[in-house]
């Protein structure tokens, strides 16, 4: 039974305290979900399951905090992940797998993150010392091979002599793509009167070399800011879109896969293999790609990596000019490829995510 993707939207990506900044989880992202049922004529009452994905929301169920608040019938549970940045394709991967088991015809699936909401963590300790509070929680058994993400990204330049020069002028390009390029059509819900990134800027050689520098040759300019926002997209069964007369995307084949800890960064390249060689689909065959810009290194590490065409990936700019609501970043880039696509009148795409702990996730979409 073959999965097909309906609808497809997204809030404005919002750097952290910026426009979204007092909003819930369900308030940021029960508008898009009903947007996105809204774009694919779908009753509520016809939606077997919400799958959401959230990082850093402090736990609960946020998906059925958001089924509910989006006015979903009470039946619906709601399933949250957490694959950190991969749990947006991963959310899509589920969705595709239940439709295609039979066990739902109508799949709601995406990600929401606020990065301005998210509470503070405490670790706790036997020996009776005050909890202390921290950022980052353990991606690894082995503190050696567990940096933090900047330190991973800083060696994977290192290691690929990928210079800061090639990483600015990386960053600098998707914030010109992102210029130049209109949102796509139902693309961006608008929440709070912002219906447009409103990070993205014009970014100058001279701004990037003035950036602060946050380990090596990783800076606030080759960097994605952290960020609120939501992406959601409607997944279908055959008999469903049929019903609906929807055109419709076929979700063709994915995989997560993980890799070594310490090099999140070049994750992607096992699961794009993976999803390769699950579809037979290869790299030249692919028209269009949206490759996560966490840092300007991974994009260019994974581009290479994978045998990408640069021209073809993150044609309307990438995360550096919008910015990484983590749980909701991969969803984003599949809500960008979807709209891609159909405004290309078809071809296959690729979406593509890192995550921490060396982990990644790919899906491959056909219009």
């Amino acid at each position: 039974m073959t999965a097909t993707l309906i609808a497809a939207c997204r809030s404005a990506v919002v750097p952290r305290g910026g426009a979204f900044a007092a909003l819930s989880l369900d308030a940021l992202g029960a508008p898009v979900l009903q947007a996105a049922l809204a774009q694919a004529g779908i009753d509520p009452m016809q939606v077997d399951e919400v799958i959401v994905s959230n990082a850093i929301g402090g736990g609960g169920n946020p998906a059925r905090l958001i089924a509910l608040a989006a006015g979903l019938p009470e039946r619906i549970a709601g399933l949250t992940i957490d694959r950190q940045c991969a749990g947006g394709l991963d959310a899509l991967l589920l969705a595709k797998l239940m439709v295609e088991s039979g066990t739902a015809d109508v799949v709601v699936a995406g990600g929401v993150e606020s990065f301005s909401r998210r509470p503070t963590r405490l670790r706790t300790f036997a020996d009776g010392r005050a909890p202390e509070p921290y950022d980052q929680p353990p991606f690894a058994p082995w503190p050696d091979r567990d940096p933090d993400m900047a330190t991973a990204a800083d060696r994977l330049a290192r290691d690929l002599d990928i210079s800061k020069e090639a990483q600015d002028t990386w960053a600098i390009e998707s914030h010109r793509k992102a210029l130049e390029t209109l949102p796509l059509p139902q693309e961006i819900v608008a929440i709070n009167g912002i219906a447009r990134d409103p990070f993205t800027r014009r970014l100058t050689p001279a701004l990037a070399a003035r950036a602060k520098t946050v380990h090596g040759t990783i800076t606030a300019a080759n960097t994605s800011v952290a960020a609120d926002g939501a992406a959601f997209c409607v997944v279908v069964s055959e008999q469903m879109r049929r019903s609906l007369g929807a055109q419709g995307v076929t979700l063709l084949g994915g995989a997560t896969r993980g890799d070594r800890p310490e090099m999140p960064g070049i994750a992607p390249l096992a699961a794009i293999r993976a999803t390769q060689d699950q579809t037979g689909i290869r790299s030249d065959r692919i028209e269009t790609a949206e490759v996560m810009e966490a840092f300007a290194v991974q994009a260019i590490a994974c581009v290479q990596g994978a045998g990408l065409d640069p021209a073809r990936v993150n044609t309307g700019g990438g995360s550096l000019a919008r910015g990484h609501p983590i749980g909701a970043s991969g969803t984003v880039n599949a809500v960008r490829l979807y709209h891609t696509l159909l405004a290309r009148g078809g071809g296959t795409g690729l979406a593509t995510i890192a995550a921490a702990g060396g982990t990644a996730t790919a899906l491959l979409l056909r219009a």
